[in-house]
């Protein structure tokens, strides 16, 4: 998963879970704007959840933020 879209991701989850507190769930496409502006960056983002992990459509905000953080443990976000 390309860095860009692990930030994104992060602060997503951050912000949800600061809005809404650690029982928020979130589905892939809170990720992104209404309009499908990026493409490829959706299917990355889809691939990842659904054929990658096989999460379900909505999981906890906490459990995808400490998945995309392992990830950037791998390889550091720059």
């Amino acid at each position: 998963m390309r860095t860009a879209l692990q930030r994104k991701i992060l602060e997503v989850c951050d912000r949800k879970i600061a809005e809404k507190g650690p029982g928020v769930g979130l589905s892939f496409y809170a990720f992104f704007a209404n309009r499908n502006d990026d493409p490829e960056l959706l299917m990355e983002a889809a691939e990842w959840w659904i054929r990658t992990h096989r999460l379900d459509h909505f999981e906890k905000a906490v459990k995808i933020r400490a998945m995309v953080a392992a990830l950037g443990e791998q390889t550091p976000i720059r």
